[in-house]
């Protein structure tokens, strides 16, 4: 019987910080800072938090659709 190895990468938080959510989305800081057009989260503290579903809505925008528009999804199945 063959095997096999998964790795799963889990994001324990759904706010990050400015690094973080530069590492999420694979870029560096600089970069991340040039390119990244998602807008943090002003926290009472003062505190600038990204919100990983942003991220996410800004990476499938730059995929030429957004994924999560579930009545497109099923649409495209027929």
């Amino acid at each position: 019987m063959a095997s096999a190895t998964l790795n799963l990468r889990v994001q324990p938080f759904r706010l990050l910080t400015k690094a973080e959510a530069a590492h999420y989305c694979r870029r560096s800081l600089k970069k991340f800072e040039a390119q990244c057009p998602v807008r943090p989260l002003a926290m009472a503290d003062g505190d600038r938090l990204w919100d990983v579903q942003d991220l996410d809505r800004w990476i499938d925008s730059l995929k030429g659709g957004d994924a999560t528009d579930d009545d497109a999804i099923v649409a495209r199945l027929g």
